[in-house]
């Protein structure tokens, strides 16, 4: 008997792929492609997905061309002023992203035109203001997928974390990006909470494609954001690596 098929991940449309490579922003297609596949599996939930960093759309992109196919929607909270690293001075600033008027970072005029370019405005509910802040008035519902990529100091991901990884639902995925194991290649904030997520014995992880990680809810309990970290004291400093959004 020939061995069967091996079974392909799931691709955007051509169209999504290609508004995608073309939005501001710092995910690789790979980590997309990976990011995407995680949605397509988490929207056969029937529940909506969360993004937590929004910049100018890119990975919302990938999120709501799932989301559409699912029949659901993607949540994307931002507060659209830029995390530290993108500010003046800073190794990730875009001077075209500082609106003359406010003389500050305004990144959601780039998100909404990207979500027009690609029609996929009415998929995508979007939040203004600040994780923690959202996540506080929220109330109790439950998300397909979490998708982790905002700001990069230990405050704003533990606050990303304790804010929104209760809230993945049982079966659903808890993705984070910009994970680094090695201190040499980046920051180590979000590692952190990777870490975190899966000793607290509600995740298990799915898969890890270059600094994405896919984690799964499996745990009989709920995943507790009080859990002690497992990798020693953090400090509340901002650290290297490619930006998000707290």
């Amino acid at each position: 008997m020939p061995a069967p098929a091996p079974v392909s991940s799931p691709t955007p449309p051509p169209k999504i792929l290609a508004a995608f490579e073309a939005a501001r922003g710092f995910m690789p297609v790979h980590e997309g492609l990976a990011l995407y596949a995680a949605a397509v599996e988490a929207g056969a939930l029937g529940l909506p997905l969360l993004e937590i960093g929004t910049y100018c759309g890119r990975s919302t992109l990938l999120l709501a061309a799932a989301a559409e196919q699912a029949g659901t929607v993607v949540v994307t909270v931002d507060h659209h002023r830029g995390s530290e690293e993108q500010q003046e001075g800073w190794e990730y600033h875009d001077p075209d992203l500082v609106d003359p008027g406010a003389g500050l970072m305004d990144t959601l005029p780039f998100f909404r035109s990207a979500l027009h370019r690609a029609e996929l405005e009415e998929r995508v509910i979007a939040v203004v203001g600040r994780s923690p802040q959202v996540a506080r008035v929220w109330g109790d519902g439950r998300f397909g997928l979490v998708f982790i990529d905002g700001g990069h100091t230990d405050e704003h991901a533990t606050g990303d974390y304790e804010g929104w990884a209760p809230r993945v639902a049982g079966g659903g995925l808890l993705v984070i990006h910009d994970v680094f194991p090695d201190p040499a290649e980046g920051g180590q904030a979000p590692y952190r909470i990777y870490r975190r997520a899966l000793a607290s014995g509600a995740f298990t992880e799915v898969s890890a494609t270059d600094t994405l990680r896919v984690l799964r809810r499996t745990g009989d309990r709920e995943a507790d954001p009080t859990d002690d970290r497992t990798d020693g004291p953090t400090a509340d400093r901002t650290e290297a690596g490619p930006p998000g959004a707290p």
